[in-house]
């Protein structure tokens, strides 16, 4: 079963990433660190605390953010109780894209987990409890 599991999640990773990119040139990480700055209080995370909730380590959070800030979909600030501290905030460029980006990404999401359950009566009763936790 986990095999199972492992592959679904990995499937349905490919097709997120592929119709983000496809609809708004953005990948699956971008996608998610912009929501994770959506829901922030002030729209703005330290990047230690991005990299924690994306699960990227501290390298790749910097080259993600090093994009999204090149795009305008955030920018960098200097934290004012710890000068070595960097925050990342979002723009309203990038609230715009994500808020646009998020009907793709749901109606992605909704697309792979129906197929995989179609697919296996063992994933079909997987795909149902993810249903009812997350609902």
């Amino acid at each position: 079963m986990w095999r199972q599991v492992a592959a679904l999640h990995s499937r349905v990773e490919h097709r997120l990433t592929t119709a983000l990119q496809r609809h708004h040139g953005m990948g699956l990480s971008e996608y998610r660190a912009l929501g994770h700055l959506s829901a922030a209080d002030d729209s703005e995370l330290r990047m230690q605390e991005l990299a924690d909730r994306i699960a990227l380590n501290q390298s790749s959070v910097t080259r993600l953010v090093a994009r999204m800030n090149e795009a305008g979909w955030t920018y960098r600030d200097v934290c004012m109780n710890d000068k070595r501290g960097v925050y990342t905030v979002l723009t309203d460029a990038g609230r715009a894209l994500h808020s646009r980006a998020r009907s793709t990404y749901e109606q992605t999401l909704a697309a792979a987990l129906d197929e995989a359950a179609r697919s296996s009566p063992e994933l079909g009763t997987a795909v149902a409890a993810l249903r009812r936790a997350f609902s």
